[in-house]
């Protein structure tokens, strides 16, 4: 996350468009990295989820996001697994396969334990992505 977003110029492009960014070329020993999907076209979006939670004090589960986009296609990434609590906020990046630009909607989806209580609810206070690429949200 020290990278993210990306700078203001945007995020430094290899290959045709490397001389977009003059800047970076005259940097000798640099590193660079590449994050991959597992699928064709194999692209992915740097973004960074915060997520606060609402409802029961403590309890043991998951949440995950399921990215929906234009074309009916969708991922789910998992935010948080094990115990739960709504006094914390939970942060995490994400390379997420699914063009910011084509995301229909993000849905919240939390799975509870099997021993949690029938009664017990959970929900999202707030969930706030923000992508790597511009900074909006």
């Amino acid at each position: 996350g020290n990278c993210f977003p990306c700078p203001q110029e945007g995020c430094p492009m290899m290959g045709h468009y490397a001389d977009r960014f003059p800047a970076k070329l005259k940097m000798v020993n640099q590193k660079y990295f590449l994050n991959t999907a597992a699928d064709p076209p194999f692209a992915t979006w740097r973004q960074k989820v915060f997520i606060k939670l609402s409802g029961v004090k403590k309890m043991s589960g998951d949440i995950n996001l399921v990215f929906h986009d234009t074309a009916g296609n969708t991922k789910e990434y998992e935010i948080a697994s094990g115990a739960l609590s709504q006094d914390e906020v939970y942060t995490k990046y994400l390379d997420v396969e699914i063009d910011p630009k084509n995301t229909e909607k993000i849905e919240f989806l939390w799975n509870k334990a099997i021993f949690t209580l029938l009664w017990a609810r959970l929900g999202a206070e707030t969930v706030n992505i923000t992508h790597g690429e511009d900074g909006h949200r």
